[in-house]
């Protein structure tokens, strides 16, 4: 927010901070505890979920990058979300590696602390909550709950997220499966797997996989990445793919590390 309105109009920008996701002063300032100072400019980011906001993302010229977990998160519910079949409390158990927390090291972050830990952190409170909120909203409609834990997992890189929800009529494992094969027919980063994704098949990629299982109507929707690619980095890279006329696979044809 210091650097954007001191850029050229002519200037197309990705911001990878939580600075412009946020369309609420007092949410932002809440949840990353500092003052805004460029509200007047949020009004012209368009939210950077590649696969949810594709054609806006073409034609934008400032791009707010969405959080690691929000993408995790929103990627997996969208689908569902999109039917309008959801019916009731949406409960999100997300967990994130080390490098989640960034570079800086700190004692209760520090990698080699973390990598024999497991533990949850900013319960109800993490920055990442309003913004799955507010872009649940612009998605459909979203009348449900959201309940939002994060957990540290004892990796460096790769984000797993379980979302438990309901809806409103019994559904089959074929149903679920034309679900999310229809939405995400035309999304290359979108991978849907039988079962559960695993975070070795998804790390140093921009893939984000997504698998599900279901039980009348209860459904447990698994989704999978890389924090530091399809988390942060990658999805701008999309984005500026998308916002310069590009192939949007170009610079992401990323080859795994698994096995």
């Amino acid at each position: 927010m210091e650097l954007v309105p001191s850029l050229p109009s002519r200037v197309k920008a990705i911001d990878l901070s939580g600075d412009f996701r946020l369309s609420d002063k007092e949410a932002f300032e809440k949840h990353y505890k500092q003052q805004h100072t460029a509200m007047k400019l949020q009004s012209e980011f368009v939210y950077g979920l590649t696969e949810t906001n594709r054609e806006a993302i073409r034609g934008a010229r400032l791009i707010a990058n969405p959080g690691c977990f929000a993408t995790a998160t929103l990627l997996g519910l969208a689908p569902l979300v999109n039917s309008g079949l959801l019916n009731g409390r949406v409960i999100v158990d997300a967990k994130t590696g080390s490098s989640g927390s960034g570079a800086k090291a700190a004692a209760n972050t520090h990698h080699p602390q973390r990598m024999n830990s497991f533990y949850a952190y900013k319960p109800f409170t993490h920055q990442h909550v309003p913004e799955i909120e507010q872009e649940l909203q612009r998605m459909g409609d979203w009348t449900s709950e959201l309940i939002f834990m994060t957990h540290s997992l004892p990796v460096s890189r790769g984000i797993f997220a379980s979302i438990y929800a309901e809806v409103s009529r019994e559904l089959s494992e074929t149903d679920v499966s034309k679900l999310f094969a229809d939405f995400y027919q035309n999304a290359f980063f979108i991978r849907l797997v039988k079962g559960s994704p695993d975070i070795n098949w998804v790390k140093t990629t921009n893939f984000c996989d997504i698998g599900f299982a279901v039980r009348g109507r209860q459904i447990v929707v698994f989704s999978a990445l890389d924090n530091l690619v399809k988390g942060a980095a990658g999805q701008a890279v999309q984005n500026m793919n998308l916002m310069f006329g590009l192939d949007e696979k170009a610079g992401l044809m990323l080859v795994g590390t698994n096995p």
